[in-house]
Order: C-alpha cells, then structure tokens, then sequence
C-alpha cells in the first residue's frame, strides 16, 4: 500500500499549484456544512429580526456566495473556477442552539469545487459571528466539513 502524495508539493518538496491541464472537465459537486453555536438568548434575538446590523441569515447566505466565488483568491493554489451554481443555506436550529449552514457549490471543469463550498459555509459562520457579536461575545464557529463530493478521478464521497 503506498503513502498517499501531498499534490501541492513538488519532489523538492516546494509549493505549487497542480497542473490540472490534461484532465477532462466532469460535473462536479461539492456540500460542505458547519454550525454557529450561541446562547438560546442570541439566536431568540436572530429569530425575532432584532439584531442591530440586520437580517443575519441573509447577509449571512450573500457572504458566503461572495466568497465561494473568490476562493482562489483567499487560497493561494487554488484554481479559479467557472462555477455554475453555489447555494449556501442558514438555518436556525434550537437543538444546538444557533444556525447551522450548508452550502453547494457545483461547476463543470477539470478539478474538484470542494474549497468553494468549505470557504463559503467559512465565511456564511463568520458573517453571522460578525452580525450578532454585539449581543453574544462567546460564540463559537464549529464542525466546519466536507459532507459529499461528486465528480472527477477520486469518485463520489459522502461522509454524513
């Protein structure tokens, strides 16, 4: 059984960004998830629209497609891509309590859109950290993961 290679590494062990030219373009999916956790009292305040800087969720989903399409801006050996759908869900959830998010991003090329979909439910959490910070200091941002991948070379995953 051989040790599986960091890809973003050349034999000199230096960065690089992996040359994704020969592969053929395939639909590919990926849905990431995370949760925000806070104080019944916060996400009772979220619910009730009476946060002071506005709808949470919203800003919150809006965030998190911006980002989905600046990943290869944020990671720095990531490949820009032409995505054709990101959808980024925020729900409140009492059971937590706070808001559980889930985005999708899906595209038709030559690698995977998983960090699109992981740096949107990112940055969806953050914006709802930033939105109710003023309410709740001791909010966490947790569990941020893969939960399915389709598409390309290393076949379909789904871990949840």
């Amino acid at each position: 059984m051989s040790t599986p290679q960091l890809t973003h590494l050349d034999q000199s062990g230096r960065a690089r960004m992996v040359d994704v030219g020969r592969k053929e373009d395939t639909e590919r999916l990926a849905v990431a998830r995370g949760e925000v956790l806070m104080k019944p009292e916060t996400l009772a305040l979220i619910r009730a629209g009476q946060i002071k800087k506005g709808d949470v969720l919203t800003i919150a989903q809006i965030a998190g497609i911006q980002a989905a399409k600046r990943t290869a801006e944020l990671i720095p050996l990531c490949h820009p891509l032409p995505l054709t759908q990101v959808d980024v869900e925020c729900a409140l959830d009492d059971t937590l309590p706070g808001v559980q998010i889930t985005a999708t991003a899906k595209t038709i090329g030559k690698t995977g859109v998983e960090m699109e979909a992981l740096t949107a439910v990112s940055v969806a959490a953050l914006t709802v950290y930033d939105m109710a910070k003023a309410a709740e200091k001791t909010i966490k941002i947790q569990n941020i993961r893969l939960v399915e991948k389709r598409g390309g070379k290393s076949g379909d995953i789904k871990t949840e």
